[in-house]
Order: C-alpha cells, then structure tokens, then sequence
C-alpha cells in the first residue's frame, strides 16, 4: 500500500516547478535600479519585505516631507513576504496562548492593538487600491487526533473571554465546513485572520512607497551599518547611503552581531495544487474559504485561493548548523514527498486527480518567545524589529510602528510595553544550539505520537519559559 502511494505523489509532484507559486506571475514588478555611488536621506529602511515596506510607508504617511530610502538584496517581497501561506492575523504573540503565558496582564493590551493593527493594513489595502486578493474569511483550527478536541474547548472557551467571535465544531460539524476523514473537531475563528496573496501584497504596498516618494533601491544588498558623525552609512555592494536614522527590517538576515544571538533561521516549505474543478471542489466543500491549521505541535497550514487551488504547507521545520542560509535549502525532496502524503491523507477523495503545480521552501527567522522583539543600536540611530517566526504578515505593520516610535524617542503606548521593551533569552552557540533544536523538534514529535504528553525536555522547556505549543 505504501508503494502505491509514494508512487502517486511522485506522480503528483512530477511536474511542480521548484519556485513560490506567488512570485511566479507575469505581473511581477520590474526592479527598481540599484544603488550605485552615495545619496543622503533622513530616513534609511534596510529590507524590503512587509517590515521595511510598511516602515517605509508609515514613516511618509506621518510625514509626507521625510526623505525614506530604502534599499532591498533583491526585489522587494521575494524572501518569506513572497513565499508564505498568506494567514494574516491580527496576533502580534503568536497567538492567544503565547501571548496569556508570556506577557500577563499585558495581554488584553495586546489584542486590542492586534485588532487595530488588522483593521489598519485593511484600510491600507482599500485606501491605496491593492489587489492582493484579501479576504477576511478567518482561520478553522482543526483536531486531528483524540487528544486534541479537548484543547479545542478549551481554546474557544478563552477566546470567548477576550470576546473574539468563534464557533466550536464537532466532527460532524466541522466537516461540513470542510470535508476531511481526519476532522474530528474544529474551532472557527470568525474574522481575526484574513487571506491574502503575499506577494502581491508586498508588491502593492511597494507600489504605495513609490507613489509617495520612497526613493527605492533594489538587488542592493546591505553589507554593513556604522555610525558616522551624528547618524548612519549603510555601505551596499555598489554604493552606500547616509542617513541621520535608520530601520533594520531583515528579519532572518540580521546586519547586527547582537541580534544573531537572539535568532535562528528554520526552513519551511509548502506546496501549490492546480486549480479544482468544481466537481472536486464539491467534494471538499470549503464554501467559507477560511485558513486552517492542525493543532499538532508539527502542524498543517493551508488555504485556498480565488482560483481554487490548495495551498498546503508546513509540518518540517529545518534548521542547519550554524544558522545556515542558502537558496539551495529552498528545496527538500523529503518534505516536498511528505507534505504530498499529508495532503492525500487529509483530502483522499482528490487522489489520484489533483497535481502539484509549485514546490518550494524558505527562511524564516524565529526566537525563543516565538513572536517578535525590538530595540535600538548606534546610539538610538538605528531601530529594529525581529523574531516573527511566520506570523509576520499582519505583526510586521505594528513592528514598523514601533521601530519608528523608537527612533522618534516618543513614549507612546506601543513603546511602554513590556513586549516591546523585554527582549527574548538567546540561544546558545554551536553546538549546544543545534543539539537544542534537534532534540525539542524530535521531542515534539514524539509528543505528537502520544497522546501529547511532553517529554521531560519539553517539561524543563515549559518551566523554564521556554516551551512551544503551536
């Protein structure tokens, strides 16, 4: 029987071409000229991704005459902003259980702000005419294993206490949301999470920039930041740029020696289907078009598109010795072929009939609280923000306010938080810091096979403010 089925997603996965399927589109901008020589500017935001794209677009919209520069390695949107599920999700921690377990009383604080910060980048996207394809269809968390339907309450039993809108499912329910023989329970969280297709975000709210006069910089890369006089030079492969402040926006790709104590890069992988037909898509239902996500520790998350094709990615998350980053970790046989298997378990009826279209992976940069951080460098010149570990679609705009809180030197409410003041513990150096990795992604794993009881790893990381539940 196994045979059979790696042959059929050997099939299936034949002909997916090993490239996002987001930046695959013939409307992809054309990049902008790179940086060669010296400019000057007010304002330097290093990163094009959605954290430097709403920096940059914020910083204008305060002051319509502050000079913004920014300059990106590539084109902007073509790291994790261009190649992620496209969940985009009014929590800034992670979620709800994240966020309660880290940062106390704090918490109602930051749901508030999560919910303005999502109804913000909405009004963005209406205001300046993107279309990336937002549709706030909400998130279908779904159990999978026995264990699982209890938490499930549980989760709607607190989300009710922080007044989110949610229906509980059981399996019968559930699957008449979604058809899948694995459902045994669902938890629909109505409206705190919108679809959108990422790249052409990141590409609409480039568009943005330029229409108010960002001076952008693409296939620039960053190669170092220093203090000079009483601000900045960013020295670029072919150029630098002088700045009085700046905005560090590269996430798994940190400038700073200081930051890449607190982060690591994991590699995470997904895969495209070709469209449904109608017939097909009559089997699986999915008339409401939410996002869904497992609640294994090594988890599903998938969507569908306004072209009916399945987004399905996840579960592998992999981390290379040393931090290592390299296009050729974007692609993994082995995960590629499991997510493929995940897929016909979860969807049987569509065996057989549907194929792959893209298969790709990339890097994500996450720290040991699972949600983003923030500081300053050089004096208060320089402002970052880091650590989104893949929620970063919706918590990069709020990261982007705050960095430009901090470089302004305001006290503001973002600013008094202790979210935003605490920074997350580092990880230790190689090769404790893999051996760490390894043994807590095997010992979730393990979890997940039974029952989920956490090891006494898993029990030592949880007391020591460190454990993870996805």
């Amino acid at each position: 029987m196994r045979a059979k089925g790696s042959k059929l997603w050997a099939s299936a996965l034949r002909d997916a071409a090993p490239t996002p399927y987001w930046t695959d589109r013939p409307d992809r901008p054309t990049p902008t000229a790179p940086l060669t020589g010296a400019v000057t500017t007010e304002l330097v935001v290093i990163g094009g991704g959605y954290s430097g794209l709403w920096t940059a677009l914020l910083a204008k919209e305060q002051d319509p005459q502050r000079d913004v520069v920014l300059i990106e390695a590539g084109l902007c949107g073509d790291a994790a902003s261009g190649r992620n599920g496209g969940f985009c999700s009014a929590s800034l921690t992670h979620g709800l259980a994240n966020g309660a377990d880290r940062f106390g009383v704090e918490v109602n604080r930051l749901e508030r702000l999560g919910r303005q910060n999502l109804n913000e980048i909405q009004s963005t996207i209406e205001r300046y005419g993107i279309d990336c394809d937002w549709e706030r269809t909400g998130e279908l968390s779904v159990a999978v294993k026995a264990y699982q339907v209890d938490g499930l309450a549980e989760q709607a039993r607190t989300a009710l206490d922080f007044g989110h809108r949610v229906t509980l499912f059981d399996a019968d329910g559930v699957r008449t949301e979604v058809n899948s023989p694995t459902y045994l329970g669902g938890l629909w969280d109505h409206d705190r999470v919108a679809m959108v297709d990422p790249a052409r975000l990141a590409w609409g709210l480039r568009g943005a920039c330029l229409s108010l006069g960002v001076r952008i910089f693409e296939n620039s890369p960053a190669v170092s930041v220093a203090t000079e006089g009483a601000g900045l030079v960013v020295h670029t492969t072919h150029g630098l740029v002088r700045a009085r402040r700046g905005a560090l926006a590269t996430n798994a790709f940190p400038l700073l020696k200081k930051l890449k104590r607190y982060l690591v890069p994991v590699y995470d992988y997904a895969l495209m289907t070709e469209p449904l037909s109608a017939a097909q898509l009559a089997e699986i239902g999915w008339q409401n078009r939410q996002g869904l996500g497992d609640l294994a520790n090594q988890f599903h998350y998938y969507r569908i598109t306004p072209d009916n094709r399945i987004l399905f990615g996840g579960y592998d998350a992999i981390y290379h010795f040393g931090n290592k980053i390299s296009s050729s970790l974007e692609q993994r046989q082995a995960t590629f072929d499991k997510l493929a298997e995940h897929f016909f378990n979860t969807f049987p009826q569509l065996a057989g009939s549907v194929r792959f279209t893209h298969s790709w992976g990339g890097v994500i940069d996450t720290c040991t609280r699972f949600c983003p951080f923030f500081g300053k460098a050089y004096g208060g010149r320089l402002a970052y923000a880091a650590g989104y570990t893949g929620l970063g679609v919706g918590a990069t705009r709020f990261g982007a306010n705050v960095m430009l809180d901090l470089l302004a030197g305001e006290r503001t409410e973002r600013t008094e938080l202790s979210f935003v003041r605490r920074k997350p513990l580092p990880f230790p150096p190689e090769p404790l810091r893999s051996i760490g990795i390894n043994v807590t992604r095997w010992s979730l794993a393990k979890a997940d096979q039974q029952g989920g009881r956490r090891n006494l790893w898993l029990r030592t990381l949880d007391r020591a403010g460190l454990g993870f539940d996805s």
